[in-house]
This record gives structure tokens, C-alpha cells and sequence, in this order.
């Protein structure tokens, strides 16, 4: 399967199923790709997440994005714990934003923010030198960690 999409290839990816490489070299700061879909409100957001749609950003106190669309291919993009982009609200909109320079041909990935909430059900698979083990927001790396080791020792 291939995207349209100027400055993204989508194809198989060693972390997961399909996702999103780079055609070119993209320079640190550009808006990579943007996230899109429809706009729901909080009560069907909430619906989505207990059907397991991880496809769901927060856009403001009354609307969120459901980003599990036919025509979003930013939605194949994977998880890293160590990503080249970040996903940026930017006038209502939501972008993957280059967080560094990303060569051509690598795969563009994106911290995907999830809370503690049920985190050891999703195991991280983007294999950074320095995964933490669990798609969780970067915030909480050191206390997943730390338990982690509780469990060990």
C-alpha cells in the first residue's frame, strides 16, 4: 500500500504493520504529515476508547479527532519511545512535526502519549536503544521503569 502523501511512503515496518518512511530528507521543524479525521465530540470519544480506538486526540474541551479513518494514512504512523516526530496541535489542527532531521527511507514515528491507565497491555515494540517496554507518554518512562525493577528484584 503506498500514500499520496508528499514527504511520506507508507509500507511494512519492523516495529508494526504498516508505517510511515520518510521519501526524502525532511529538515528538523517541518510539518510532516498532518493527522486527520472526524471531529467528535467527548461522549462518542469516550465510546471510541472503550472499543479500543487508539486513533483518538484531544483537540479541545468539547471535540476530539477520531483519526481511525479510511483517508488519515498519518494513523499508520508507530509508536517510538525514542521518536523523530511529535504530534503538535497547531490552530486546531494536528500535525507530525520533525522533532530532529529525518533521513530518507526512515521510518517516521511519534510518541503516542498514552497514561498509566492499563499501560502493561500495550507492550512497545519500536525497539529504541532505550525502550521502556510500554507505549506510554514519555513523562512516565521513569516510573514505569522503576516499577519495572520493583517487579525484578
Amino acid at each position: 500500500m503506498k500514500s499520496e502523501h508528499s514527504l511520506v511512503e507508507l509500507r511494512l515496518s519492523p516495529i508494526h504493520g504498516l508505517g510511515g518512511f520518510a521519501r526524502d530528507f525532511i529538515p528538523s521543524g517541518t510539518h510532516v504529515i498532518e493527522y486527520v479525521g472526524e471531529r467528535i465530540d467527548k461522549r462518542q470519544s469516550a465510546e471510541q476508547c472503550a472499543q479500543n480506538n487508539e486513533c483518538i486526540f484531544h483537540l479541545d474541551e468539547q471535540w476530539d479527532l477520531n483519526g481511525n479513518v479510511e483517508w488519515n494514512p498519518a494513523r499508520f504512523l508507530n509508536h517510538s519511545c525514542l521518536p523523530n516526530g511529535d504530534a503538535e496541535r497547531i490552530d486546531g489542527r494536528i500535525w507530525i512535526v520533525a522533532r530532529r532531521d529525518i533521513t530518507a527511507g526512515e521510518e517516521i514515528t511519534f510518541n503516542y502519549g498514552h497514561s498509566l491507565e492499563d499501560y502493561r497491555e500495550h507492550p512497545c515494540c519500536c525497539g529504541a536503544a532505550d525502550c521502556v517496554g510500554f507505549v506510554v507518554a514519555e513523562e512516565f518512562f521513569g516510573l514505569v521503569r522503576s516499577q519495572l525493577r520493583a517487579i525484578r528484584e
